[in-house]
């Protein structure tokens, strides 16, 4: 595979990295992408797509780095290996169920509820949480407007609508970081990782994710440029929006999972594992995370 990799004009290897059009992918990868930090003998080149449709890339095989929806990782691990860097995880906070204000929750339930996709780990917490309900699939940026316009009951927002929503004064029936917070030990609650193709080989691996883990210092050590870079693909927030969605999803857990990072995507698979969610046979007690 290696000797696959497309070659620049300079001879330089390229690595596509595929990842949301959100702020916070934005600021990880500003340094990586931008020529900050030394790659010697590599380029690193944005791809920029939803999570749900580069989690059904990963599947495809078809980039070297990606974001990816921890729910979809088992069906890649085969593939693919977690880094220990690039985490994104609700530390008492993550994705919402939202409706116009006035509604109850019991009706919520018993309605249509859009949700980003189904391979996303909104979704999967949602199920953890709330069983059987039901839903249709409408893409992310889209879901907010789906309510207003009353064509669903509720929507599950993640991104940015975790903080745009009161503009809309929608009401909020479920803080699935929150809740799982409550329900397991108070760690954060797993959403997005970043995953390594394996065929790379272990010591490109390596310093891939070595790289990653200096992108994000970087951009943490000079937020300013980061974070003007990152609001680009910020869907017109604002500096403050941005700086604080940013801050929600690119902090020291980013840097490193850390052990109950990583015991709860084991503890968060193995709970989509008992309602069937996830495949018995993924053994999440030897899940590797590349530069644990």
């Amino acid at each position: 595979m290696l000797d696959e990799l497309a070659i620049d004009d300079e001879g330089r290897k390229i690595i596509r990295i595929g990842h949301s059009p959100d702020p916070d992918d934005a600021f990880m990868f500003y340094a990586l992408t931008n020529g900050l930090i030394k790659t010697p003998g590599y380029i690193f080149k944005h791809e920029l797509q939803d999570i749900e449709t580069l989690n059904h890339r990963a599947m495809r095989k078809e980039l070297e780095v990606s974001a990816i929806s921890i729910h979809s990782f088992p069906e890649v691990s085969d593939d693919y290996a977690l880094m220990n860097c690039g985490a994104s995880m609700g530390e008492g906070y993550g994705p919402m169920v939202v409706s116009l204000a006035g509604k109850e929750l019991e009706d919520i339930k018993k309605g249509k509820i859009a949700v980003p996709g189904l391979k996303t780990s909104a979704f999967l917490g949602l199920k953890l949480a709330w069983e059987d309900f039901e839903y249709v699939v409408i893409p992310f940026d889209e879901i907010i407007d789906a309510i207003l316009a009353g064509e669903v009951d509720a929507g599950l927002i993640i991104h940015e609508g975790q903080l745009t929503y009161v503009e809309h004064g929608l009401d909020v029936h479920l803080n699935l970081g929150i809740w799982w917070a409550e329900n397991n030990h108070g760690w954060p609650m797993p959403l997005g990782g970043n995953i390594v193709k394996k065929d790379l080989g272990s010591e490109v691996m390596a310093d891939i994710t070595r790289w990653t883990k200096e992108s994000i210092e970087y951009a943490l050590q000079n937020p300013k440029d980061a974070l003007a870079f990152a609001k680009s693909w910020g869907r017109g927030i604002d500096d403050e929006t941005n700086q604080e969605f940013v801050q929600m999803y690119v902090n020291d857990r980013t840097i490193d999972y850390r052990q109950e990072g990583r015991d709860s995507v084991r503890k968060f698979l193995e709970r989509g594992q008992k309602i069937g969610m996830i495949n018995s046979d993924f053994d999440t007690q030897s899940m590797q995370f590349i530069g644990e």
